[in-house]
């Protein structure tokens, strides 16, 4: 195993990459549910519910294994949010457009998915990925970790704990920044809220415990600072739902049932790809949605690996992670794996950062969150009774620590502030890491033409920013 991994050339320990490793499925355990529930609209114990459930686990793991033995980086993979529901959109426009019902609408989605892992291998073998990373201007690279700390902070604070009020005819989700703490002084909120507010207080409780509590035990150099927080704030969260609310937040583990679902996979979305159906939407509309799936994607892995890869100490002095050719592959081969198993774009989670906070360095970081998933398949009831404010309090924390990146940028040149100044707004408001990298190549880019710099722009740092130009003008 040491000399695999390379552990005390990394400066870490097998006892540390495990913790890292088990970190980082916590923060990201949610997508064991959420994603089949996002693909299939909540039909939940459906068939198809089954399938993309199994799949999502299978395609994790398989995905982060190529992590971890191709390119020996401690990052995690799984079905990306935003590109699920994305994916979700367009298997309902399939389904309108030639008449098919749900499932084989999906099945005829799929094989986006398939043909964009394809491409994404061809890509990375040729290396033309690495260059697409290596065309992102130094300055901008350097700005993405702090964006995705405003990211994850964003997440943590807003949508992962978002808590929906059906009372009173009002069911909207409410979300902690927005409301808690205007409804501290805003009647209507907590009346409009009505038992869902007391809720939301026990949520914002459970998620600062554990954030402090993360804070002071790494403040004293706990490796495990980060597990051990999730795990208090859990049990805080545990305690108020039995205490104040008399539930128990655990009766669902003995209705769950725990065997895997493999059938309904079988019948459902493994190797089922509708090609006819597929074809049916037009040739148009299929490439626009492939080129679409490859640059969100694209973007968005290469952001979280370069961010999350800065942060660790992991890049050179020009901004360059070793073995990314290796990291791109795996995202591809992950991505394969999804659609084959039958689930959306696998992509390269955020979340990972907070296994690398936790002290993961190398591919046996990623190991373990991948036998994890695999495990999930077996233990996913458990992985459903984490409470989200838990999840959120890791986030938080990662999200603070991120924003020392800025601390290497050149706040006196206003060639690389500005570019970041819009990366740092736009990836939160917009929830995709790949649209934040574009529109700061298209600020850089413009930037540098109109003060007469433009031969300082390669070649495909122009081509880049003309794409994303396009295809911002399409989504419009």
């Amino acid at each position: 195993m040491e000399s695999f991994f390379k552990l005390k050339e990394n400066n870490t320990t097998v006892r540390t990459e495990i913790l890292a490793g088990l970190t980082t499925f916590m923060t990201m355990a949610y997508i064991v549910a959420l994603n089949p529930n996002l693909l299939t609209g909540f039909d939940v114990g459906s068939p198809l519910w089954n399938g993309v459930f199994l799949a999502t686990c299978i395609a994790s793991a398989l995905g982060t294994i190529c992590m971890a033995l191709l390119a020996n980086k401690p990052f995690a993979m799984a079905p990306g949010m935003g590109l699920n529901s994305f994916f979700a959109v367009v298997v309902g426009n399939i389904a309108a457009m030639t008449g098919k019902d749900y499932t084989s609408a999906f099945q005829a989605g799929l094989c986006i998915i398939l043909v964009e892992g394809i491409v994404f291998v061809i890509l990375s073998v040729l290396n033309i990925r690495e260059k697409i990373v290596q065309a992102i201007p130094l300055g901008v690279r350097l700005g993405i970790a702090p964006a995705i700390g405003l990211m994850l902070m964003n997440i943590g604070l807003g949508s992962n704990v978002g808590i929906y009020a059906e009372g009173n005819g009002y069911s909207a989700p409410f979300y902690v920044m927005r409301d808690f703490f205007g409804a501290l002084t805003a009647t209507s909120i907590k009346t409009a809220m009505g038992a869902e507010y007391s809720q939301m207080v026990l949520t914002v409780i459970t998620m600062f415990v554990g954030l402090f509590v993360i804070v002071l035990l790494a403040k004293r150099g706990r490796k495990a600072a980060v597990l051990l927080g999730m795990l208090v704030a859990s049990v805080v969260y545990w305690l108020g739902e039995a205490l104040v609310f008399h539930v128990n937040p655990f009766a669902s583990l003995a209705t769950a049932s725990w065997v895997p679902p493999f059938g309904d996979m079988m019948a459902t979305t493994f190797f089922k790809f509708d090609f006819a159906g597929f074809a049916q939407i037009g040739w148009f509309t299929a490439i626009t949605l492939i080129i679409t799936f490859c640059m969100i994607d694209m973007f968005d892995t290469i952001g979280t690996l370069v961010g999350t890869a800065s942060r660790a100490g992991m890049v050179d002095e020009k901004g360059d992670m070793p073995k990314m050719k290796e990291a791109l592959l795996s995202d591809a081969v992950g991505t394969i794996a999804g659609s084959v198993t039958g689930t959306s774009t696998v992509t390269t989670f955020i979340e990972s950062a907070a296994g690398v906070e936790a002290g993961g360095r190398t591919g046996l970081t990623a190991l373990t969150t991948a036998i994890v998933f695999l495990a999930c398949m077996f233990i996913a009831p458990i992985a459903g009774i984490i409470p989200a404010a838990a999840t959120s309090s890791a986030l938080i924390y990662v999200g603070v620590l991120m924003l020392q990146g800025l601390q290497k940028v050149d706040f006196n040149d206003i060639d690389q502030i500005l570019p970041v100044f819009i990366m740092l707004l736009a990836m939160p408001i917009s929830g995709s890491i790949g649209h934040g990298i574009g529109l700061a190549m298209i600020c850089y880019t413009v930037i540098k033409v109109f003060s007469g710099k433009a031969r300082e722009v390669s070649g495909l740092t122009y081509v880049i920013s003309a794409l994303f130009l396009v295809k911002f003008f399409l989504t419009l």
